[in-house]
């Protein structure tokens, strides 16, 4: 499973980044608004310093909620790096803009995805990932996990190329969990991922073994 990190903090980029496991970046205008980072050109030279530091694909999001605008803020959006991937809202308008940028050879994550239906569409317009949301779905007593169990089936029946982004993720066991149905991708807080390290019997043992090696080093 590739891992993601979801923000637009360039320091926690980096850190993710040294720690040799990061495949991609998302972010939103929520995340850049968070980092302070306001105003068309901040946004796009944002983009592009986290294209310079993440190895992998960076989703940018359209702010355009209609055809002609997210098509113009698309194409902008790609001519500012080669691993820029286009991120599209599930709507009507979002899915037309998918297929026109799946057919010019442009990646393309649709994002806000909240049922198994969005997924397939979103699967036929040829977009590059879909992202369903399993934080925002347990938020309101909704199973997010069975979401991404639902649209693998339906994948892997049809043979779909598109690869499931498991989006909203909000601790460690969202990670290991979209593991074990099989999400293509996670992403997630850098706390998320640096949980994966942690279990008191790791530093239990490692505490054991300093301690004997100091003993017999007197």
């Amino acid at each position: 499973m590739k891992f993601f990190i979801d923000t637009a903090n360039l320091s926690e980029i980096k850190a993710a980044q040294e720690l040799g496991v990061l495949d991609g970046v998302t972010t939103n205008p929520s995340l850049m608004a968070k980092e302070g980072i306001t105003g068309t050109n901040n946004i796009l030279k944002h983009y592009v310093d986290i294209c310079n530091i993440s190895d992998g694909d960076v989703s940018a999001e359209v702010i355009a909620t209609d055809y002609e605008g997210m098509i113009k803020e698309g194409e902008e959006l790609a001519e500012l790096h080669e691993r820029i991937v286009v991120k599209l809202p599930m709507t009507k308008d979002g899915v037309r803009a998918c297929k026109y940028f799946s057919s010019k050879g442009v990646k393309v994550n649709v994002t806000l995805v909240f049922s198994p239906g969005q997924a397939l569409l979103a699967a036929k317009a040829g977009a590059t990932y879909v992202s369903p949301f399993i934080g925002r779905l347990d938020d309101i007593s909704t199973d997010g996990l069975n979401l991404i169990a639902e649209i693998r089936e339906i994948y892997d029946n049809y043979g779909y190329e598109t690869e499931i982004l498991a989006a909203s993720v909000r601790h460690t066991m969202h990670i290991v969990n979209c593991a074990k149905i099989g999400a293509d991708v996670m992403t997630g807080p850098l706390s998320a991922i640096l949980g994966l390290l942690k279990h008191p019997l790791t530093d239990i043992g490692l505490a054991q073994f300093i301690a004997d090696y100091q003993k017999g080093n007197k």
